[in-house]
């Protein structure tokens, strides 16, 4: 049988097992309420811009320790919209994202870093048609834990990347008679996020 004292320390240490549990929380994204924007040039002389919906993924996050958060994510490429439907169409074909074989990219992280008051350095992996490259974001948050009209808490975060769009194998392109190219290659991505505590 236990001592009083192993038993004591015993209880002690579920204690604060559970209080750990406690605060890092896994917090869930909320796709109603999130979103991955991007821009690219086109013609070298205008910007193309678009969106992604159906984001999800968990983040396990204890805003005590923000340094140790870690998030894995999806994106729908399916919901690609620049607001034209034939060149939606075209991004969502083999020339680009190819969606009947890679309906998904995906997101997860390997390290965060402290970037001054309320920022972090998000590095992960980003999966884009099955290629898989390192990227860091920028981001601005998590904020404070607020509670929703139905009582859930939830955080928000801000992130910004750019991304060279030949590392995932997105190589389509035309030359134009003055010697430039029809798209850029790199891309500017930013990303608006909303999560609920489970």
């Amino acid at each position: 049988m236990l001592s009083r004292t192993a038993f004591l320390r015993f209880f002690a240490l579920l204690i604060v097992s559970a209080s750990l549990a406690a605060q890092d929380g896994v917090w869930k994204i909320d796709p109603n309420h999130s979103a991955a924007y991007f821009s690219v040039r086109h013609l070298m002389i205008s910007t193309v811009r678009g969106e992604f919906g159906g984001i999800n993924g968990t983040m396990h996050y204890d805003p005590k320790r923000p340094t140790e958060a870690r998030v894995d994510a999806t994106i729908d490429c399916t919901t690609l919209n620049s607001g034209v439907a034939a060149r939606d169409a075209q991004m969502k074909g083999p020339d680009f994202f190819d969606v009947k074989k890679y309906p998904t990219m995906k997101f997860s992280t390997t390290r965060v870093q402290e970037a001054g008051p309320g920022k972090l350095k998000v590095s992960g992996d980003l999966t884009i048609n099955a290629t898989t490259r390192p990227v860091v974001l920028d981001v601005e948050g998590p904020s404070v834990v607020v509670k929703d009209a139905r009582g859930r808490e939830k955080v928000g975060l801000s992130a910004v990347t750019k991304i060279n769009r030949k590392d995932f194998g997105i190589v389509w392109n035309e030359v134009l008679e003055t010697g430039g190219l029809a798209v850029a290659d790199e891309v500017s991505i930013s990303l608006d996020i909303e999560f609920i505590r489970e």
